[in-house]
């Protein structure tokens, strides 16, 4: 049967379950109101992020929708005059952002609608409902016996997938449901397979799950009928609503909730395990177990929504999941998300956060046991039990079920290895997210630590020891340069550059001065007259008079006793020359 051909035009392959995160960058005002700038980040990744502008009416409204989850939202008070001082914006731009944080945080809060719509609005601004109604419509036309009967509004916290309760027309007193969604980001099967595998579901025969009674798909989305259950899921048991009600109003703040009693805990325990063993032992991928995927009748567990994975759908889990980066295959999550269940099951309400190391008193230990054994901070560190090993606890093991249904699924052997390919790519994409998350989170650890205050006075105090070790390192390097200097002067001290080196003078005898030059008879010849003496110097001795005293002059140099010389220019000597020739 063909149907939804047409694109649906609010279909996005966005995976619902990523957490957005909201900081206030920035506020300005314009005329008579205040906008407040808002950078919005899906995902641990600053490149997928955008900015919003909002005003104080916007989270108004915003927060008047969400009333209906009961819970105690810490939105800012309104004020009418005063509201453009630069003061009282600080202060209610703190108080937006603790709200901001509070609804993003939230887990039911987070995945709705409303808060999506606030921040994403391109992607958020489709009507789910409306375009549902219509591709079903379209289903009816080419099927007319069956019939809708009332849509079931926001019965589910999946944003694209709507329930309408519907009727057979040949069998006009039962009533079914039909629920419709878009094929989510998980869908690795392909259109074909996906077809098959799908209409292969009602001829599943299993007591603890509930019977589909029709399936079909299509490129962009699905759709099964099944029968409606009026007393609601297990989670309306235990919060005790009225299946119909709007899952904020029924599931955010109940008023009154009751944990199950032992013997139902162990009873539907043992069944729920069994449905996973089944479909493990089957290579049918599950990862959808939560309480309002489960229905009771007659005292017995039935299992709903096994189609989802199938379909590509994330679980209701999925942000927990992403944390853990032991908990990466289909069959893990089953356990995991069966350790909720059971918690939910003893205490009446989820936990409040996961990893639980403290658990209120219970009747019977082997309980907590179990729930340690899932749901601890070691547990969830090291890995999963698994589901035959569930069984075997002392809380599970004697329990005795009575079903005289034949168990009955059978998947040929090429939908099989389609769907053991498809779960292979379900969970790689499940271990590239944790591991992502698992690098956000050291390096978020890392920034935090060393903007500590702690980290900075540690560091400050270690500059101070470094600059400290560096004087010291440089008065040493100072004074041996010092002390070598000096201790080499006395005995050599430095010579001048502009001095020669006196000759050594031990045992060798100086050489004989130059003669003197003799006069020139000729006129025309000119001689380099003798350098004039030094002044205050005594003149050279002649012919040979005064040796004894030139080396003793020589033996007794010293540098230091030197004067500074007048040296003559030679151009000035030979034109003095030059002169006296010619006067001559």
């Amino acid at each position: 049967m063909a149907f939804l051909e047409k694109q649906s035009p609010g279909r996005v392959l966005l995976d619902d379950t990523v957490a957005l995160t909201a900081l206030i960058e920035a506020s300005q005002n314009l005329h008579s109101h205040t906008e407040y700038i808002i950078r919005v980040q899906r995902g641990v990744s600053t490149e997928n992020s955008w900015q919003v502008i909002k005003r104080y009416s916007d989270f108004d409204m915003l927060n008047s929708s969400l009333l209906v989850s009961g819970v105690s939202l810490p939105l800012p008070p309104k004020k009418l005059l005063g509201n453009m001082d630069r003061e009282f914006i600080a202060e209610r731009q703190r108080g937006l952002q603790v709200y901001l944080d509070f609804i993003t945080q939230h887990h039911i809060l987070a995945t709705c609608q409303l808060v999506k719509k606030f921040l994403d609005t391109n992607n958020y601004s489709a009507n789910y409902t409306e375009i549902a109604l219509q591709q079903v419509s379209m289903f009816f036309r080419s099927d007319p016996k069956w019939e809708v009967v009332e849509p079931l509004k926001d019965i589910g916290w999946r944003i694209r997938k709507k329930y309408f309760l519907i009727k057979n027309k040949e069998q006009p007193k039962e009533r079914q449901v039909l629920s419709w969604v878009d094929l989510g980001p998980d869908k690795f099967l392909s259109d074909k397979d996906l077809q098959s595998t799908m209409k292969l579901l009602p001829s599943l025969t299993n007591p603890y799950i509930c019977p589909v009674t029709f399936a079909n798909t299509s490129e962009l989305s699905a759709l099964v009928i099944r029968m409606f259950n009026e007393k609601g899921t297990l989670r309306d048991l235990i919060c005790k609503v009225k299946p119909k009600e709007a899952f904020m109003r029924k599931y955010c703040n109940p008023k009154k909730i009751q944990g199950l009693e032992l013997q139902q805990i162990r009873t539907y325990g043992r069944q729920i395990l069994e449905v996973l063993k089944f479909l493990h032992d089957k290579g049918f991928p599950y990862g959808h177990l939560h309480a309002s995927n489960i229905v009771i009748e007659d005292n017995t567990c039935k299992v709903l929504d096994i189609e989802n994975s199938l379909l590509g759908l994330p679980s209701y889990y999925r942000p927990y999941i992403t944390q853990f980066r032991k908990i990466n295959t289909t069959e893990s999550i089953d356990v995991y998300s069966f350790g909720h269940l059971l918690y939910e099951m003893t205490y009446g309400r989820p936990p409040d956060a996961v990893p639980v190391d403290q658990y209120p008193a219970v009747t019977n230990t082997s309980v907590v046991s179990v729930l340690q054994s899932i749901l601890s901070t070691d547990a969830c560190k090291t890995g999963m039990p698994t589901v035959a090993q569930l069984l075997q606890t002392p809380l599970f093991s004697d329990v005795l079920l009575f079903h005289s249904e034949k168990l009955q699924f059978k998947i040929p052997t090429k939908l099989r290895d389609a769907l053991k390919t498809a779960k292979e790519c379900m969970e790689k994409r499940l271990q590239e997210e944790q591991k992502t998350n698992q690098q956000h989170r050291r390096l978020t650890r890392a920034q935090s630590h060393h903007g500590s205050e702690e980290e900075k006075r540690r560091r400050k105090i270690l500059a101070r020891k470094k600059s400290r070790q560096s004087a010291y390192e440089n008065e040493e390097d100072l004074s041996v340069k010092y002390n070598n200097n000096s201790g080499s002067g006395a005995s050599s001290p430095p010579t001048s550059p502009s001095s020669p080196t006196p000759p050594h003078t031990t045992g060798v005898a100086p050489p004989p001065p130059p003669p003197p030059l003799p006069p020139s008879d000729n006129p025309g010849q000119s001689h380099a007259p003798p350098h004039p003496p030094l002044p205050g110097s005594d003149p050279p001795p002649a012919n040979g008079v005064g040796r004894g005293a030139l080396l003793t002059s020589i033996t007794s140099f010293s540098i230091g006793k030197l004067k500074k010389a007048v040296t003559v220019d030679r151009s000035i000597r030979r034109s003095e020359v030059d002169r006296s020739s010619f006067s001559s």
